[in-house]
C-alpha cells in the first residue's frame, strides 16, 4: 500500500545478501563488536531489534499470542485445558527480552547522538525524532501489558561502560511512563510539523528507515495516530481525562500541523518486498497453523458476528472446516475441552483464511493503520456530541478494514485458499445497515460505543492482538464468556501480565518497590469501567 523505495529495497537486498540476520541483529545488539556506529546504523539496529514482534513471525505467535492475548480476547478458538489463563512464562519472556533489546538499542542510538557533531545532527534530526517515536510505540504496547516497568533508568549496560551493579533499573508506573510519552510525543510532532530534511540526508534516511521507507510524512502520521491512540486509552482516567480531551481536539482540528493515517496508502507497518530476505512473515504458517496446536482455529462469536451481518470480511479472513460443507462454524469456549476436540477433529471448525495469513510471506507488519484511526475518531466524535462525524469516521473505518484484508490476500504468495470474491458495494451497504452494526439503528451514546468496540474487535483480531487485549480490557465490549477454570487458582483471562522469573531474580531489589501491585487480576490504570 506504501510506495517502494527502489533505492532503500536495492540497499537492503544488497546488506542481507552479504550477511545473515543474526550476523546483522547481533553486531547491532552488541556495538562493540563493530569497529565504528553512527546514528544512522543505530537506527536501523534498532529497528531491527524489534521488527519479529511487528512483522507476524513463528515465536510471537506460537510461544507467546497462541496461549495468551489470542484466546483472551477470542480472535480464535481454542481446547480448554487447566491453567489456560496463565500466562506462559516463555512467551512473557520472550516479549520482555525483546522490548529490553529495542531499548538498549535506542539507549545506544542516544548515546551515540550525544557525541555527534551539532550540525550533523541539525542535518540527522528526522533519525533523532523517528527513532525516539518508534520506542514509544514499543514502550506504550509493555506498559499496557504488565502496567509497570523499569523505563526512564533501564538499557544503561553500555552508556554505564558495562557497569552490571550500577545498571539495574528501578520500576517506573504506567501513569508517569505515559505522562513523560505522551509530553515527548506532542514535542516531537512539533518539530515534525516544521523539519525540512536537506536531500543528501532524506536519501541517507530512506535508505535506513525500513518502516516509512524514508517518508517524513507517513512517521509525522505515526506520531500523531500514536498520540491519538494513547490519548483514548486513557481517556477516563481521571489522571489523564482533561488532557486526552484537549489534545485529542487539538489534533483532530489542525490535519495541516497534526496529520494522522487518513488511508490505507498512509498506513504505517513494515512492508515485505522480498522473503528471501530476513524480513519476511514465514514464521506466520507455522506459527498459527502448526498441525494439532490449533492456533487459527475460528471463534463462535466472530464468525457468529460477521455472518449474521452479512459481512464480507468473513470468507477473506476464514476458511470453512474441511467438512463442514462450506459453512462456517466458530469453536464455542463454554463447550468441555473434549466436545471441542471432537469438532476440530472431525473438521467441522473455520479457520483462518490459509492464503490471507498464515500462508501469507507477504504479509505485513502492522503498527498503525486507517481503520484504527478511524474507529479512535469515531469515539472521540461521538463521546463529544457529534453524531455525524462519528458515523462517518466508523463506516469509514469498516470500509477500511475491508479493503486492507482483501488487499493483503491480494499480495500473498500462497494461493491454497482460493481467490475470495471482491466486496461489492451493495455487500458493503448492506453490512452498514445490518443488525449490530447500522449506526442509525443504535439508539444511544453507550450502544453506539459498543458498535464501535466491536468493529475494532473484529479489525484487530490476530493482527493487532495486542491493541485487541488493551482496548477489550479498557471497554469491556465485546461482552465474552469463558469457561472457569476450577483446577487453577486464575479462573479467567487476567487483567494484566506479571513481571517475568529472571527479572525478579536479578532486579529482585528494584522488583521488592512494586511486588504488592503484580499481580494478575490487579486492573492497570486506564482500566476502570
Amino acid at each position: 500500500m506504501k510506495s517502494i523505495n527502489i533505492s532503500f529495497i536495492a540497499l537492503l537486498l544488497l546488506l542481507f545478501s552479504a550477511c545473515q540476520k543474526e550476523d546483522f541483529a547481533d553486531a547491532y545488539a552488541d556495538p562493540s563488536k563493530i569497529a565504528e556506529t553512527s546514528p544512522e546504523r543505530q537506527f536501523t539496529g534498532m529497528l531491527v531489534a524489534g521488527q519479529d514482534y511487528i512483522v507476524p513471525n513463528y515465536r510471537n505467535y506460537f510461544v507467546t499470542l497462541r496461549i495468551t492475548l489470542n484466546p483472551w480476547t477470542q480472535s480464535i478458538g481454542w481446547i480448554n485445558t487447566p491453567n489456560q489463563y496463565v500466562p506462559g512464562s516463555s512467551g512473557v519472556e520472550d516479549v520482555w527480552y525483546n522490548y529490553y533489546d529495542v531499548l538498549a538499542q535506542y539507549r545506544e542510538f542516544q548515546k551515540v547522538w550525544e557525541t555527534t557533531d551539532p550540525t550533523r545532527q541539525d542535518k540527522l534530526e528526522i533519525f533523532n525524532l523517528a527513532a525516539a517515536a518508534f520506542m514509544y510505540g514499543e514502550t506504550q504496547r509493555m506498559v499496557d501489558l504488565f502496567g509497570t516497568i523499569p523505563f526512564s533508568d533501564a538499557g544503561m549496560l553500555s552508556t554505564n561502560s558495562g557497569d552490571y551493579a550500577n545498571s539495574y533499573a528501578s520500576f517506573d508506573d504506567g501513569k508517569d511512563i505515559y505522562t513523560f510519552m505522551l509530553n515527548e510525543l506532542k514535542s516531537i510532532a512539533d518539530a515534525l510539523s516544521t523539519l525540512e530534511v536537506e536531500p543528501a540526508f532524506q536519501s541517507i534516511f530512506a535508505a535506513q528507515d525500513f518502516v516509512n521507507n524514508g517518508s517524513v510524512d507517513l512517521w509525522t502520521r505515526y506520531v500523531n495516530s500514536l498520540r491519538l491512540r494513547m490519548l483514548t486509552r486513557v481517556s477516563e482516567s481521571a489522571e489523564f481525562s482533561g488532557r486526552a480531551s484537549s489534545e485529542i481536539a487539538e489534533i483532530l482540528s489542525n490535519p495541516t500541523k497534526y496529520p494522522v493515517v487518513e488511508s490505507n496508502d498512509q498506513n504505517i507497518m513494515i512492508d515485505i518486498y522480498d522473503v528471501s530476505t530476513p524480513i519476511n512473515s514465514k514464521g506466520f504458517d507455522q506459527g498459527i497453523n502448526s498441525s494439532g496446536w490449533d492456533g487459527d482455529d475460528a471463534p463462535k462469536k466472530m464468525i457468529d458476528f460477521l455472518k449474521d451481518s452479512g459481512d464480507p470480511r468473513l470468507r477473506v479472513l476464514f476458511e470453512p472446516g474441511t467438512q463442514a460443507g462450506g459453512e462456517y462454524t466458530g469453536l464455542d469456549p463454554m463447550l468441555t475441552g473434549s466436545d471441542q476436540q471432537a469438532q476440530v477433529n472431525a473438521g467441522m471448525i473455520a479457520f483462518y483464511n490459509r492464503t490471507t495469513t498464515s500462508r501469507n510471506q507477504f504479509f505485513p507488519g502492522v503498527m498503525i493503520n486507517a481503520s484504527e484511526v478511524s474507529f479512535l475518531k469515531a469515539e472521540y466524535y461521538l463521546k463529544n456530541g457529534d453524531d455525524a462525524t462519528a458515523k462517518a469516521a466508523y463506516e469509514a473505518g469498516i470500509r477500511q478494514s475491508i479493503d486492507f484484508y482483501y488487499y493483503v490476500n491480494s499480495i500473498s504468495n500462497d494461493g491454497i485458499s482460493g481467490t475470495p470474491a471482491p466486496a461489492t458495494e451493495d455487500e458493503i451497504t448492506a453490512l452498514l445497515a445490518a443488525d449490530g452494526v447500522s449506526w442509525d439503528s443504535a439508539g444511544s451514546t453507550d450502544e453506539k460505543l459498543t458498535l464501535i468496540a466491536y468493529q475494532k474487535w473484529v479489525h484487530f483480531n490476530i493482527i493487532q492482538p495486542y491493541q485487541n487485549w488493551a482496548e477489550l480490557r479498557r471497554l469491556d465490549v465485546p461482552s465474552l464468556s469463558f469457561w472457569q477454570d476450577n483446577s487453577s487458582t486464575q479462573t479467567l483471562p487476567p487483567m494484566r501480565w506479571t513481571i517475568p522469573g529472571n527479572e525478579i531474580t536479578y532486579n529482585g531489589d528494584n522488583y521488592q518497590a512494586i511486588q504488592s501491585e503484580d499481580k494478575l487480576d490487579n486492573p492497570l490504570f486506564w482500566d476502570v469501567r
